[in-house]
């Protein structure tokens, strides 16, 4: 969503125009919410907003009008991704596990680049739309989005193994990806089991979905 993010020079002034440039939402004052829906927010910055004239932002309101960003990967005090906004118990660790596999291993991060830096944007633009559609099945330069997510898998297991994080059992972290793992070998995601359950045993109800994901 976000292009330029892949661009030479990248950085947090970059971020910081476009977070300026993204039409606001609403301003909080004295536990009220004030509408700016559409203003600017630069223009707040001088001053000039229409929903509070003369006033000019505190952190406090710039924090909040981070949080109306809507990006893939959003920046705050920290780097969040969105992509993924929750799943079942089997996976609650599985994404944290593969965002520290590849982002806390100097050669995960650059084997995680190297995997992708070659890509155009429009070609990044049309693999998440077609991925929603034909899902781990998509093609794309000549392989699967399944042999990239194997790829992936594969680079965050190297990244757990060399931070050598120990449970009490003397496991590492590499455990918590079995889950995506499987579904990765498998060919088979998520909602196309949930699909199937729902032309089969759920009789085309979205009631058992609430009973049996539920936790």
């Amino acid at each position: 969503q976000l292009p330029f993010v892949f661009e030479d020079g990248f950085g947090f002034e970059r971020y910081v125009d476009y977070a300026l440039d993204v039409p606001m939402y609403f301003v909080r004052r004295q536990g009220r919410y004030v509408d700016a829906a559409g203003q600017s927010f630069r223009d707040f910055l001088e001053g000039r907003l229409p929903a509070l004239p003369g006033q000019r932002p505190t952190m406090d309101d710039w924090d909040d009008h981070l949080t109306t960003l809507f990006p893939e990967v959003r920046c705050k005090r920290f780097i969040e991704v969105r992509g993924a906004d929750g799943g079942p118990w089997s996976r609650l660790c599985a994404l944290p596990a593969l965002w520290v596999g590849l982002l806390y291993d100097a050669d995960a991060l650059q084997a995680a680049w190297d995997l992708v830096q070659g890509w155009t944007p429009a070609e990044r633009a049309a693999l998440r739309d077609d991925v929603t559609v034909t899902a781990l099945a998509t093609p794309f330069r000549g392989r699967t989005v399944r042999d990239l997510a194997v790829d992936v898998l594969d680079i965050a297991e190297a990244g757990l193994r060399r931070r050598a994080r120990l449970d009490g059992r003397g496991r590492d972290e590499t455990h918590f990806l079995d889950p995506l793992r499987e579904i990765a070998e498998s060919g088979v995601s998520p909602a196309e089991d949930l699909l199937d359950s729902f032309h089969g045993p759920w009789g085309e109800s979205v009631d058992p979905l609430f009973r049996e994901l539920a936790y």
